[in-house]
């Protein structure tokens, strides 16, 4: 009778010989959990499937962060970009070095063009060719495992049958056994006799063979493991420093580059200056060399006449050493008068009306400081229950946020998910950040978060993953 063909060159023989495969290896890896059965041990190739562990998962996390740097470098790329073209087109045709513009902007485009594919050409190409050899390598390790316990189990069968042939030598068969010895003739209880030997023979037989046979496609996968995986460690060695030797290469070339078409940039930027016949006649602090500093020049602060006013100090600054007044929220009523005047009396410096020795001249005065304080007491006796009411406004409508809830996060630059826990983020999305399940698995310049707008939407089935940090800023 042929056998049932179930497709893709599966039979039924098949099927039922992996499940007894199956089978087999579960009860020995039970009888050697319960301590009944011995395991084979081999400390050396364990301590080589930890280090190839530990150094797939660093190479996972270097391949993952060096595609984040990539998708940095090529949002950089687009906003030097946009700047660039906005330089070239407000820069008009009459002005000197037009064409040195248009040259320059167009070198920079390249410059950064070229920087990227190269990385992606020798950093993260060789960094996917170099990871790409681990699955295979890990199959090998769960096939290993397998075929060690098929050969365990196949050593302690051939045990038991060499234990009961033992047995069996040392007792004489002297009365039937069975009740087909029983019913068999006198002349014929030898035949049985031997036939039940043969069996017995035959059993060890085909026990010895199974040995022999799981003994040797264990030890075939065994030995090749065992010289791979050393030197697959060792190799980390050199891959690690021709990768960043590469990124440091790379990265070193493109910024001479780029700094010298600024510095040639900056040269034309200065002769049109120089040439500008409105900054020969008139007031030349309010020109754009004026704004450019060369860092070879000496620094100085000093604004020209016609330049921008300082900025001010904060008014914290300026008050006098008292205790501060109460926080006070200013409503739409309040006039622009007193706002003036509760600025002038927290920045006015104490001065004493009376003095002990010298009597106050208040001809010379004219009106005394002392009558802008009920004007200020006024102000905050007012603004006050308009405060308190804000804020108990503020403080009975919490917003609803997840379980874990830190802090808030807007994307600056899109970020394209490259794996599954990854999270999709566009420029001017909001993200709440949430603390990752298990600490260990948060690796430095990532953060967990979902976005804010599907948190309202979905709430606990909102998507939840890991994006960069750099991408993003803290609101």
């Amino acid at each position: 009778m042929a056998e049932l063909n179930l497709g893709k060159g599966l039979t039924a023989g098949k099927v039922a010989s992996n499940v007894q495969k199956k089978l087999t290896r579960a009860q020995e890896k039970v009888l050697q959990k319960l301590g009944k059965a011995d395991e084979t041990k081999d400390v050396a190739f364990e301590e080589g499937v930890i280090n190839f562990n530990k150094q797939y998962t660093e190479g996972s996390k270097l391949q993952r962060d060096l595609r984040a740097y990539l998708e940095a470098v090529k949002a950089m790329h687009e906003s030097s970009k946009n700047v660039q073209a906005c330089l070239a087109d407000m820069y008009e045709p009459d002005w000197y070095g037009k064409d040195e513009v248009d040259s320059i902007v167009e070198d920079c485009d390249v410059l950064w063009t070229d920087y990227h594919q190269k990385l992606v050409d020798h950093a993260l190409i060789s960094m996917d060719t170099y990871l790409g050899q681990f699955p295979d390598i890990k199959a090998r390790i769960a096939k290993r495992d397998r075929k060690l316990v098929d050969f365990d189990s196949a050593r302690h069968n051939y045990a038991a049958t060499h234990k009961s042939k033992k047995k069996d030598g040392g007792i004489k068969i002297t009365k039937p056994s069975s009740l087909l010895e029983r019913a068999t003739p006198g002349w014929a209880q030898g035949i049985l006799s031997a036939h039940n030997v043969a069996q017995s023979s035959l059993s060890r037989s085909q026990a010895e063979e199974e040995l022999e046979r799981a003994q040797k496609v264990f030890e075939e996968i065994n030995i090749d493991l065992q010289e791979e995986l050393p030197s697959l460690w060792n190799s980390r060695v050199g891959f690690y420093v021709s990768t960043f030797q590469s990124l440091a290469g790379f990265e070193e070339k493109f910024h001479k580059e780029i700094g010298r078409l600024d510095q040639d940039l900056y040269d034309v930027l200065e002769k049109l200056d120089s040439t500008d016949t409105s900054t020969k006649t008139g007031n030349r602090g309010a020109s754009s060399s004026g704004a450019i500093r060369s860092d070879k020049e000496a620094t100085n602060h000093t604004l020209r006449p016609g330049g921008p006013p300082p900025i001010p100090k904060s008014p914290s600054k300026l008050r006098p050493a008292v205790p501060p007044p109460p926080k006070v929220t200013p409503s739409k009523e309040l006039k622009t008068e007193n706002i003036i005047n509760l600025f002038d009396a927290a920045a006015a410096p104490d001065i004493s009306v009376t003095s002990p020795t010298e009597p106050a001249n208040w001809d010379s005065w004219g009106e005394s400081p002392v009558d802008a304080a009920p004007a200020v007491e006024e102000a905050v006796t007012e603004e006050t229950p308009a405060a308190a009411e804000s804020e108990s406004t503020e403080s009975s409508e919490p917003a609803e946020m997840p379980p874990g809830f830190l802090f808030k996060l807007q994307v600056m630059h899109d970020y394209a998910a490259n794996d599954t826990d990854e999270l999709e983020m566009k420029a001017g999305d909001v993200v709440l950040v949430v603390p990752f399940e298990n600490a260990e698995e948060q690796d430095d310049g990532w953060l967990m978060g979902m976005k804010l707008d599907d948190w309202q939407q979905n709430k606990e089935n909102a998507t939840k993953g890991v994006f960069p940090e750099n991408f993003t800023q803290r609101l």
